[in-house]
């Protein structure tokens, strides 16, 4: 009856909230993962674990977590379409099981920075995995123009429905979008009619989203300053739409490493107290990291 009980308080403390403050994050581990080019994220699908970069083609990688390292799976996709590279700089993964998935792509037109194209893929995520190329997966591509700089799509739940998010890089203007899914999936670009749901105002620099579903929080995976130094902005979502601009319930800077973050997820099983952030870096790109809640 002890054991019982015990289990019982266990699973429920599992299911309550965190801390409304927000946590704290140190690296605990870090590690080079090669065959990636400049790694642009990771997505945490069931315990798969999929890191995507722009090698001579974009790419996507399998990897299985052992200890406290990701190990390769030893199967790899690439963003080809007849041997062309169509998504060459992958910038964002949106997977919810059911519903259609994305993959964004920010295309630099000048080396100022000051001309993007964005663009959001739908695919057919299963064939892609078992043909290992776009062919005869690619569904449909939308030009993402309602966009300020770049797209990283993201799926999170607002008023029980689910979206898309997605949130600029640059500087000036920088908003997180909600995009209707549904509608996305068929459109030609992302400023036709019903495609655009809400929107509201944030930080630059953002590399990547991360959505947490139990605190409907989202996470923006920054750069303090364009390219450079680690930034985790924690946001509430639903009370960011309500005033048009981020409420942030805390910012964590990584001020011992100068890279450019581009990804992060959590890792499942130990109760959002670790995670995996991704570099575009050469060497140390992928990081364990430690998240702690007071």
């Amino acid at each position: 009856m002890k054991f019982i009980t015990t289990g019982i308080a266990a699973l429920l403390c599992s299911l309550l909230p965190l801390t409304k403050s927000g946590p704290t994050m140190h690296i605990q581990h870090a590690y080079t993962v090669d065959s990636l080019g400049a790694c642009q994220g990771v997505s945490n699908q069931q315990g798969k674990y999929f890191l995507y970069g722009d090698r001579e083609v974009g790419v996507i990688r399998e990897y299985r977590l052992q200890g406290d390292s990701l190990v390769y799976a030893n199967k790899e996709m690439k963003l080809t379409l007849h041997d062309t590279d169509v998504i060459n700089h992958p910038t964002g993964f949106a997977y919810h099981e059911g519903a259609p998935f994305f993959i964004g792509n920010s295309i630099r037109l000048n080396k100022e920075g000051s001309r993007w194209r964005a663009v959001i893929y739908c695919v057919d995520w299963e064939g892609l995995q078992r043909t290992g190329t776009l062919d005869g997966n690619l569904i449909n591509t939308i030009e993402d123009d309602a966009c300020i700089q770049g797209t990283r799509p993201e799926y999170v739940e607002y008023n029980k429905k689910w979206y898309i998010a997605t949130a600029d890089y640059g500087d000036k203007g920088n908003e997180v979008r909600l995009y209707d899914h549904a509608a996305l999936k068929n459109a030609r670009r992302t400023s036709d009619k019903g495609v655009l749901y809400k929107k509201y105002t944030c930080t630059a620099w953002v590399q990547n989203v991360h959505w947490m579903p139990e605190q409907g929080w989202l996470v923006l995976i920054q750069n303090q300053i364009e390219g450079r130094k680690w930034r985790f902005t924690y946001v509430d979502l639903a009370e960011s739409i309500a005033m048009g601009k981020q409420k942030v319930v805390k910012v964590v800077d990584i001020d011992n490493r100068e890279d450019e973050l581009e990804g992060f997820t959590f890792m499942p099983g130990a109760g959002k107290g670790s995670g995996i952030a991704v570099t575009s870096s050469r060497k140390e790109n992928v990081n364990i990291m430690h998240i702690g809640w007071k």
